[in-house]
């Protein structure tokens, strides 16, 4: 018997369950359910704040708040570790491609294109989610490098070069 990598009961070798490819398939759905909610309140948040706030301004500030809600989601949903001071001091960087690209996105789409301002978010933020995925998955537990290589305590134990 074998444990998953996301932290589920123990499977027998061979059996649906023990497949990285399954594993790697249900974290994906998680995070992707993890970030409807995450967009859920971003956009809540930014809708309230752009009440009063410049678009951008209102942007920055439902992104942040929206970021320390979406590290302990990841943590408890997607990729089911514990949080600790290390990956919740990491994980912002897991969010500087999402930022980057959802702001100058923002800009892009108001600023240029002229779309509404209140929508322009959730256009720009269907480019940025595949991007943010790989990287959290990285800092949270590992490299995505290939399918059965996003087992954290596979990882742990592979022999390391310096080649």
């Amino acid at each position: 018997m074998t444990s998953s990598s996301d932290g589920a009961a123990a499977t027998p070798p061979g059996s649906r369950e023990d497949r990285p490819l399954i594993v790697n398939l249900k974290r994906l759905v998680r995070f992707g359910l993890v970030g409807v909610v995450n967009t859920g309140v971003y956009y809540g948040l930014y809708l309230a704040l752009h009440t009063f706030l410049p678009y951008l301004v209102a942007h920055i500030i439902a992104f942040l708040i929206a970021m320390i809600g979406s590290y302990f989601l990841n943590c408890w949903i997607t990729f089911k570790i514990r949080p600790s001071w290390r990956t919740f001091l990491l994980f912002p960087l897991s969010n500087v491609t999402n930022f980057v690209i959802t702001t100058v996105g923002l800009q892009i789409a108001v600023g240029v294109f002229h779309w509404n301002s209140q929508w322009a978010p959730l256009a720009v933020a269907l480019i940025a989610v595949p991007i943010t995925y790989v990287v959290a998955h990285y800092v949270m537990i590992g490299p995505l490098s290939r399918l059965g290589d996003s087992n954290p305590e596979a990882a742990a134990a592979r022999p390391t070069s310096k080649a």
